[in-house]
Order: structure tokens, then C-alpha cells, then sequence
């Protein structure tokens, strides 16, 4: 209903400058603006809910009291080849046939039929694809084609440029850095020079728009699909030269990523890898926290093994989107395992529900071994901030910063265009399936909604949604990295 009434007023408001105009058309273009400012101020509105929201996220956002200074971030980095996969498939000679999902791709054939599948749900996919020269050649017919773009890519080296735009922040990256993302890389980013090798490592983003079409295909949603013949990320080579660069660089924050890219890897080398991954997190200084960005999966194995081989108790922080949870909730039998996938926006009570399973089973409390205490939810219209009481500070502004950088960096705006941005998050929701959750009304004014479940706290802001986006890549990184810049962690003994 508020909506209609918004539409109603600028309807009225057009109206009657459109009368203004007809009877004094000589009027200057300063006495229409005055008087279109005059009009916007009258009573019956103070602006439209995302310029509403975009202000109040404004008063919201202040730097924390306790900031970070050093923050290193590993171990996945390559460059990103960006163009339109609809163009890239014609190039191959490839035509749209059925969708289907592949978990390896091992031809062209494979990769068309996997894009097709994932720009018919409008949802984002990584994969792997396994044939060296197959890749090698695809990848050059995509990086010479009119519109590839060349990017910063890499889980790691997207959250690393994101820190590294703020001056006071030192930053070190390893991962496996070749001379064309070298060159990509803000000044403000060390590397050290174990971890520059001869050649880059690709990756191939295929971005589509919202209703884009290709043949009988139509896409509901603007999104990308990935994917990579990438054996030093998927093996995780660098991440000796990480933990063991720590000692010199000692970070105040670490955070880590790249455990989705060993899907490629045998199951051996996946559960010899995931045990050297806790025993390098284990030498991190106590005290430091540890993030992990996840990313997208489709091994339950290597998912439910992040899970359970104490993975996820040590590190400190999680950052993930709504397929990777529904995912990790059915490889480890969480709440709403049942559910095969979301359909269109994610119920926010299920969501909070499996976060609350996560932070419980998984997380911090006084009878268990385990650092896990604060996970950031993102998905296209809302954000959730899951965190356990009393380890973190400046949640508010964090969830909202968070926010705030999905819509500006989508639309690629330094601030919030109201005009080109849309609130989609539901007005209202329960927060809780499991048991009876508390109803929640979105007010605009107010756009950090709280509610606190046995010890562990819930922030949930919308997201201001760009209706015409730039660049959807790194976007999950984006929002991780200044989620985590706004965060202040409280200290333990």
C-alpha cells in the first residue's frame, strides 16, 4: 500500500509541474527546481523507501572502535576473463539444447549445457572444468573477444583489493599470482615473492543479464557462470607460503578462502588437504581472528568434511550466500535439508533457522573446542549477520555496510543512486520455522531489524538491489570485506 501511495505522489507531483509549465512556460529552470524541491518536501512523503533507506544505512555506518590494521588473505587468486556467455557459446559454435547440470566439465558440450541450466534459474555457478587443452583454447577465444574484460579474481584477491582501498589498512595476499594480475593489483596490496609465479591463472565469467534471452532460454535474473582449469588454486598451493608469511606479517585479521576450488581434486588428496588446512589454521596466533569466505560447491563429501574435520570450529567467521547454506545444510543434515533448492527469494525464517543450527552445532559455547562465533549471510535482496553474544561489536553498522556496498558496487556508483536501485526484501517475515519466531515489519527509517535466539544475535538489513547492473562478480567478496572492516571483535583470553 505504501508503495502505491509512492507511486500515486510522483504521479500528483509530475501533475502538477506539468500544469505549472502549460501556464508559465517562461519560468526559469532555478524557479521549476525550487519549486520541484518544495513539492518533494510536502508532507505527504519524505522520498522514496531506497532513498529513505539509503540515508538511514548513513547514520548507521561508523567505523569501530577497535579497528584492524594488518589483514592477510589467502590463498585463491587468478584473473577474471568478464564477458557475455551468450556470446562466448555462439563463438564456440554452441547452439541452447536442454539445460542440464554438470559437476565437472569435461567438454563445450558440457558447458553449454550447464549455462543454459543456470541462466534458466538466474543463479550463479562455479565449475571446474577438466580438459587442460579443451580450457586453453576456449579461454583465448574468450579473452580475445570484443568486450572481454581482465580483472582481479579470486576469492582472496577480491577481498584483498577491497580492504586495500582503504589507505590505513596494510594487506597481504598470497595465492598463486601471475604477472597480469600482478599488474591488476592495488599498489597497496604486498605479495610476497613466494607466491609470484610465470603464468596467470584463469577464470572464465559468463554474465548474463535480466531478461536476456537465447533461443527458447530467458534468464529471470541477472547473474554469472564460472569456471576454471585451475590446478594451483585447486590444490591450494600457496597456503604453506601464507601461514608461514604470517609470522613476519603478524595480521590482526586473517581470511582465508578457496576450499571450493579442491572439487577438482581426488577424495584423498581433498581429505590430506583439509587436515593441513586446520593444522595451518592452528598455527595462526591465538587471538587472530580467522575468516572463511565459501563459495560455490557441489561435492556433499568435501562439504560435509569442511563441516565436520574441524574446519569450521577453527575459524572465527563465515561468509556465504544462500546456496552455499541450503548446501551445507543438506550435506550435514541441518534444518530445511529437505528442501531441494530456494524458491525465488529465500524464506528469511529458514535461513536464520540454519544459521542458528550452524553457530550451535558448530560454533562457540563453553563446553566446546571451537572459534566459530559470527557468520555473514548474503543473498541478492537481504543480509543476515548471525553472531554469538559477547565476541562482537558494531553489528549494526557492519550488516548495513555490507549492504550498502552490494548496491553501489552493482551499479558501480560511489554512493546509493535511488533512482537506479529497487527494495525487493520482504516487508515482513518470521524469524524462525524451527519454533515460534517473533513477526518482523521493515520499516525504511529503520532498516537494521535485531532479534536474539538462545545467545546468538540476528542483524537483517535489505539490500537496495541495482536494476541494471554493471558487474556482478567479486560481489559476495565485496560484501564479506567490508562487512569485516566495519566488524570489531571483542577480545578473549
Amino acid at each position: 500500500m505504501a508503495l502505491w501511495r509512492g507511486s500515486a505522489y510522483a504521479g500528483f507531483l509530475a501533475l502538477a509541474v506539468g500544469c505549472v509549465l502549460l501556464l508559465e512556460p517562461q519560468l526559469p529552470g532555478s524557479a521549476l527546481r525550487s519549486l520541484w524541491s518544495s513539492l518533494q518536501l510536502a508532507p505527504a512523503g519524505p522520498g522514496s523507501p531506497e532513498g529513505r533507506l539509503a540515508a538511514a544505512w548513513d547514520a548507521l555506518i561508523v567505523r569501530p572502535a577497535r579497528r584492524w590494521r594488518r589483514v592477510a588473505v589467502g590463498v585463491n587468486a587468478c584473473v577474471d576473463v568478464v564477458l557475455s556467455g551468450v556470446k562466448l557459446l555462439q563463438a564456440l559454435g554452441q547452439s541452447p539444447g536442454n539445460g542440464k547440470d554438470h559437476t565437472i566439465l569435461h567438454s563445450r558440450n558440457d558447458l553449454e549445457e550447464a549455462f543454459v541450466h543456470f541462466m534458466g534459474k538466474g543463479a550463479a555457478a562455479e565449475r571446474f572444468f577438466s580438459d587442460k587443452e579443451a580450457f586453453r583454447d576456449v579461454a583465448q577465444i574468450a579473452s580475445e573477444l570484443p568486450g572481454a574484460q581482465h580483472y582481479v579474481g579470486g576469492n582472496a584477491a577480491l577481498i584483498g583489493q577491497k580492504f586495500a582501498a582503504n589507505s590505513d589498512l596494510k594487506v597481504l595476499l598470497c595465492g598463486p599470482v601471475g604477472p597480469k594480475l600482478h599488474e591488476l593489483l592495488d599498489d597497496n596490496v604486498f605479495v610476497p615473492p613466494q607466491s609470484l609465479q610465470e603464468v596467470d591463472e584463469f577464470h572464465l565469467i559468463l554474465e548474463y543479464q535480466a531478461g536476456e534471452e537465447w533461443g527458447q532460454l530467458k534468464a529471470p535474473h541477472a547473474n554469472r557462470f564460472i569456471f576454471s582449469h585451475d590446478l594451483s588454486n585447486g590444490a591450494m598451493n600457496m597456503l604453506e607460503v601464507f601461514v608461514s608469511s604470517l609470522e613476519e606479517f603478524q595480521p590482526d585479521l586473517v581470511v582465508l578462502s578457496g576450499l571450493h576450488m579442491m572439487e577438482g581434486q581426488s577424495k584423498e588428496l581433498q581429505r590430506k588437504r583439509l587436515l593441513e588446512v586446520v593444522t595451518s589454521i592452528s598455527d595462526i596466533p591465538a587471538g587472530t581472528p580467522v575468516h572463511l569466505e565459501l563459495a560455490s560447491m557441489t561435492n556433499k563429501e568435501l562439504m560435509r568434511s569442511i563441516v565436520h574435520q574441524q574446519v569450521f570450529p577453527a575459524v572465527t567467521s563465515l561468509g556465504l550466500n544462500e546456496q552455499e547454506l541450503l548446501f551445507l545444510s543438506q550435506a550435514a543434515s541441518g534444518p530445511h535439508s529437505s528442501l531441494s533448492s530456494w524458491n525465488g527469494v529465500p524464506d528469511v525464517g529458514m535461513v536464520s533457522d540454519i544459521l542458528f543450527w550452524i553457530l550451535k552445532e558448530h560454533g562457540w559455547s563453553k563446553s566446546r573446542a571451537s572459534d566459530l562465533t559470527r557468520i555473514h549471510f548474503h543473498t541478492l535482496v537481504y543480509h543476515i549477520l548471525a553472531t554469538v553474544d559477547g565476541h562482537w561489536a558494531n553489528q549494526l553498522a557492519a550488516v548495513a555496510a555490507g549492504a550498502r556496498v552490494a548496491g553501489t558496487q552493482a551499479c558501480a556508483t560511489e554512493t546509493i543512486d535511488a533512482s537506479r536501485v529497487s527494495l525487493r526484501a520482504p516487508r515482513e517475515f518470521v524469524t524462525s520455522h524451527s519454533e515460534a519466531g517473533s513477526r518482523i515489519v521493515i520499516n525504511p527509517n529503520e532498516p537494521v531489524a535485531e532479534w536474539h535466539r538462545e545467545g546468538i544475535s540476528f542483524h537483517f538489513t535489505p539490500v537496495l538491489v541495482c536494476k541494471d547492473p554493471i558487474r556482478t562478480v567479486g560481489l559476495g567478496d565485496a560484501i564479506s570485506a567490508e562487512g569485516l572492516f566495519y566488524s570489531e571483535v571483542r577480545p578473549h583470553s
